[in-house]
């Protein structure tokens, strides 16, 4: 495995590799997180067997910005923009409607695909640097612990990696459905702080 620094230079040779289909690791805000095309079908096969991840459980899309959305999301409910404005970036996924060209693995059993700008500036500009949203599920077997350094990533078939250091522990994002307004993953905001900015009545700061 190849480690690449978060430079321009480095950031443009990750992203021609992403667009040639290869998996890479980079960190995000919360773990080392692999990256992958989510419309190249053999790149996500290639992820999932990295990863030993059943194909029926989807990993979730990073953008550089919510112009990205537009690529893989069919349409933003008042709702959902109302929380991308209060929280993005930051550690909010959003399960939004996917749009019907995504491949079988973004969207397996349903018609939804989650969604996070991540709060963490390399990750963004390596959104922007390959022009697409990219994958971002751990950087480790399923059920092993997440790497929180390139010297933890101990997969086959990753390419590269973009060193950011050490990451600090921190809380994973919480899973929302602003459909729904249920929470699906308890994470690092709390669910009386996202409904109450859903419903466009956010708590006021002491």
């Amino acid at each position: 495995m190849r480690i690449v620094s978060p430079d321009e230079a480095g950031l443009a040779t990750v992203a021609s590799a992403l667009r040639a289909g290869k998996v890479i690791a980079c960190p995000t805000d919360t773990v080392y997180g692999l990256a992958a095309d989510p419309f190249n079908e053999e790149a996500l096969e290639r992820l999932f067997a990295i990863k030993e991840r059943d194909p029926a459980n989807p990993v979730l899309l990073i953008v550089a910005a919510q112009d990205q959305l537009e690529q893989v999301v069919e349409h933003v409910s008042e709702t959902a923009q109302r929380l991308m404005d209060h929280f993005w970036p930051g550690p909010l996924s959003l399960v939004l409607p996917g749009r019907p060209s995504l491949p079988h693995a973004i969207m397996p059993e349903t018609t939804r695909v989650c969604v996070r700008q991540p709060d963490c500036d390399i990750a963004r500009r390596l959104c922007a640097a390959a022009g697409m949203p990219l994958t971002s599920t751990s950087a480790n077997r399923t059920g092993e612990h997440p790497a929180r350094s390139v010297d933890e990533i101990a997969l086959p078939n990753v390419l590269m990696a973009v060193d950011g250091g050490p990451l600090p522990f921190s809380k994973p994002s919480t899973v929302y459905d602003p459909e729904s307004g249920a929470v699906l993953r308890e994470g690092a905001i709390d669910a009386e702080t996202l409904q109450a900015v859903a419903a466009g009545t956010p708590p006021q700061s002491s």
